[in-house]
């Protein structure tokens, strides 16, 4: 099975077409933010501030990059763990956030907002970070430059590799492969 070519900002055709299993590259632009960042933005939206990128229809990839080695453009890129962001989540898919990508599971309230807000969740491999820099061709530090690798950095990407995990219809990737071994093993 091959692996469907996606451009970040994600338009919403493709976004509602994509299916939860399905293996994509994703090339354009997707923006970096952890834990540090996510709560940072979401004081300055109880304090009724706008973000310090427009959200609206991007993707925000859960990773701490590690520092470049001389003529690299970015260190070691791999995911974090995206649980830990579920708290901040759901406001920033009712301002318009369409796609995360990071590991792990997510909370009911997290898919239920992304059944809402039509948005997708996407994994990239834990351990592979060396591999996942490769795809990012240009990195910039976007907004809270104290923060180090837990900054906002815009990121141009080529070919990133990921699966589709939770889809526009909340349709889960995790459960559907829990549910496929669990009959497997039954039939046995």
């Amino acid at each position: 099975m091959s692996a469907l070519k996606v451009t970040s900002p994600i338009d919403e055709n493709t976004l509602l077409n994509l299916k939860a299993g399905e293996r994509v590259l994703i090339s354009g632009t997707i923006y970096t933010a952890r834990d540090a960042a996510h709560k940072r933005m979401s004081e300055a939206l109880e304090r009724g501030e706008e973000l310090p990128f427009d959200i609206k229809g991007q993707t925000i990839y859960y990773v701490g990059p590690t520092p470049p080695k001389p003529g690299q453009i970015i260190g070691s890129a791999g995911p974090t763990t995206s649980g830990r962001m579920d708290k901040y989540t759901p406001s920033l898919l009712d301002r318009g956030l369409k796609g995360m990508i990071g590991k792990g599971y997510r909370s009911e309230a997290v898919i239920e907002s992304m059944m809402k807000n039509k948005a997708v969740y996407f994994a990239a491999i834990g351990g592979s970070g060396a591999l996942i820099a490769r795809s990012i061709k240009m990195m910039e530090v976007l907004a809270y430059e104290d923060l180090g690798p837990e900054a906002i950095y815009k990121l141009s990407v080529e070919d990133f590799p990921a699966v589709v995990i939770i889809d526009s219809n909340g349709t889960d990737w995790y459960q559907l492969g829990k549910q496929q071994f669990n009959e497997q093993n039954t039939k046995q």
